[in-house]
């Protein structure tokens, strides 16, 4: 799927929904550096962080049997800080985004300059990079597929390890250093493993994605409208925080609740978002699985870690909830149970090799419903005849 800049084959350049440059700047501007460390220091958990990435391969191939995991020398270990994850996350949703800016310039050019006027005077990089300021502080690993579409980018896609937030985590929760971050490279190690067994994946959720925004984009003389009334979502919910009450009671806080994405999705989108949510869940279910599988013979502290972890995402303060909440980020938590529950499942009834049939077309995915009934999909994948 090519994803690249056309020609210049209009008259001028589509405008741009977001200024991305700036995005990553704010975000950069706005986010604290973290724990304070001396270069050696510094130096020291870089080189763990990479040697610790490479060993978790071997227990990634061990648990999912995928050969896959047998060599990933075409992917790239980044340990990163918060800035510079943001920079490659900014990069990244504009690499999304593409394909469907570029549709909707092509059949709708009217319609994207209203969409880029609209957005322009409420919803602009600086947003964005408040946005991904927070993310930035919070995300301890991630595996980036889409970065293969930069120019001279690995053509396995990368693996982003945010130092800073691995360590003030790991100090947060006063766990052993070298098993806290084995477990968190275990499941990003998972995620590369994921696409690289399925390779056609990464593809697949570009077009389910460009679909989306496009769908989304093309109801651009109804975005000023929702912008409004995403800014009175904005407004009663702060104030809810200000007075110290936990947003949801009220219709505005059951807004919120619903994240700021429920604003701009209506029914035509509601399958795609479904697919999306399904396709999320297996990945963000089946990484937790193989980290729930070490034991201490290969993360010592495990079960420390496990109970500190848990019970730590149970003690956020009411601001980070609501943050939490506007972006969606519950949902994001309810896929890795749902997710890790439908694996789980499959696993018992058919074994390790038979659920991961799932990665070799898209049509063996889970849709929504299998994921919570992994029956149906089991029943689907008729293994009677394979």
């Amino acid at each position: 799927m090519d994803t690249t800049a056309s020609p210049a084959n209009n008259s001028a350049t589509p405008p741009r929904l977001i200024n991305w440059e700036l995005a990553a700047t704010t975000a950069a501007r706005l986010t604290p550096a973290g724990p304070k460390l001396s270069g050696a220091q510094i130096q020291a958990a870089v080189e763990n962080l990479r040697g610790l990435a490479d060993e978790s391969v071997d227990h990634v191939h061990r648990i999912t049997g995928l050969d896959a995991a047998r060599d990933l020398r075409d992917s790239q270990v980044l340990v990163v800080d918060r800035a510079a994850w943001s920079k490659a996350n900014a990069r990244s949703f504009e690499i999304m985004l593409q394909p469907a800016l570029k549709a909707l310039a092509e059949k709708r050019p009217d319609q994207l300059k209203s969409a880029a006027t609209a957005l322009g005077s409420t919803v602009t990089g600086t947003q964005m990079g408040a946005i991904l300021s927070f993310l930035s502080s919070k995300v301890l690993g991630q595996y980036d597929p889409f970065s293969s579409l930069l120019t001279g980018g690995p053509a396995g896609g990368r693996l982003l390890l945010v130092a800073p937030n691995i360590i003030a985590l790991e100090q947060e929760l006063n766990v052993e250093p070298v098993d806290f971050r084995l477990w968190v490279c275990l499941h990003e190690q998972t995620h590369r493993v994921q696409f690289a067994a399925a390779p056609w994946l990464r593809d697949h959720m570009l077009e389910q994605i460009a679909e989306l925004s496009s769908s989304i984009a093309a109801k651009a003389d109804t975005i000023g409208d929702r912008l409004q009334q995403a800014l009175k979502v904005l407004a009663s919910s702060a104030k809810a925080v200000a007075s110290g009450q936990e947003p949801g009671g009220g219709a505005a806080g059951g807004s919120a609740a619903g994240s700021l994405l429920e604003l701009f999705r209506g029914p035509e989108e509601k399958a795609v978002f479904s697919h999306l949510t399904a396709v999320m869940s297996l990945l963000e279910g089946h990484a937790n699985v193989v980290m729930d599988e070490v034991d201490a013979s290969v993360v010592p502290s495990v079960k420390t870690i496990r109970q500190r972890f848990n019970a730590r995402s149970k003690n956020r303060g009411v601001l980070e909830n609501w943050v939490r909440r506007l972006m969606g980020l519950d949902a994001k938590a309810r896929q890795y149970t749902d997710g890790a529950k439908f694996v789980r499942a499959v696993v018992g009834q058919v074994g390790m090799e038979g659920f991961n049939r799932v990665w070799e077309r898209a049509e063996n995915l889970p849709t929504e419903q299998e994921i919570h009934q992994p029956d149906l999909w089991i029943s689907r994948m008729d293994y009677s005849r394979a």
